[in-house]
């Protein structure tokens, strides 16, 4: 289903919402997150492999921008790249917390995803582990990450909605992307689409928020408002990540 000059990740790409208990700061949160929870992730995926068991052969956290009223929605969404979709847990992570971190987010849920590289710009991501301290995770920033997390309106086909987006939404986003100097962008697509929280997401990259604004002022509809739904439909900002298998 994905048209030309777009390339579909191997394996499903498992996403983590992450969202900070009512009685924790976001310092708390991210603190604990890059301190404690992915240093014990890391380990556990490096153990795995080790092993020849199932491990995820990449890891990145992305951490949200507040809104224009100073709120999160999400504070940030863990992802990881596995050879194959992770089944959903019994209940979810951090409903018994395994360390600070899951102590100051709310419990949450694997979402798992097919991923579409539209524009690869991985190089201009640089993956510089420390020198001075253990070499991950470790952060990034210098970009504006921008990330549609995608809502399906009541009713609509998914099927008809994935078509629409490779085949007539993806090109009209790539051409705005390189007229404005986007430098990455990829498509994720609900591996269940009625199960999740969302549809999809798309993650663009752009060297400043000028390109984003830039971006706004040029793009135009396509008929993708066919099927999403504004009222679901979630747009956040970043400007860092956090690496830990690269």
């Amino acid at each position: 289903m994905s048209g030309p000059d777009i390339v579909q990740t191997p394996g499903a790409k498992m996403n983590y919402l992450i969202k900070r208990r009512p009685s924790t700061s976001r310092d708390e949160l991210v603190a604990n997150w890059f301190a404690n929870h992915m240093p014990a992730v890391i380990a556990g995926q490096l153990a795995a492999a080790e092993k020849g068991k199932l491990h995820a052969r990449r890891y990145v956290a992305t951490l949200f921008d507040a809104d224009r009223d100073g709120n999160h929605v999400w504070d940030g969404v863990a992802q990881l790249w596995w050879d194959q979709a992770l089944p959903q847990p019994d209940q979810p992570h951090g409903t018994e917390p395994a360390d600070t971190f899951q102590q100051k987010a709310e419990p949450y849920v694997p979402w798992a995803t097919t991923e579409y590289v539209v524009i690869d710009g991985s190089e201009r991501l640089p993956l510089v582990p420390n020198t001075l301290n253990p070499p991950f995770p470790f952060t990034r920033s210098g970009f504006l990450k921008v990330m549609f997390l995608v809502g399906i309106q009541g009713g609509a086909d998914p099927t008809e909605l994935f078509d629409h987006w490779l085949n007539v939404h993806v090109p009209n986003v790539r051409g705005v992307m390189n007229e404005v100097g986007g430098f990455h962008y990829a498509v994720s697509h609900s591996t269940e689409p009625g199960a999740g929280p969302f549809a999809g997401m798309a993650e663009l990259y752009f060297p400043d928020a000028d390109g984003w604004r830039r971006y706004r002022k040029t793009i135009q509809a396509d008929g993708m408002e066919r099927w999403v739904d504004p009222a679901t439909t979630v747009v956040l900002r970043a400007d860092t990540e956090m690496v830990g298998i690269a």
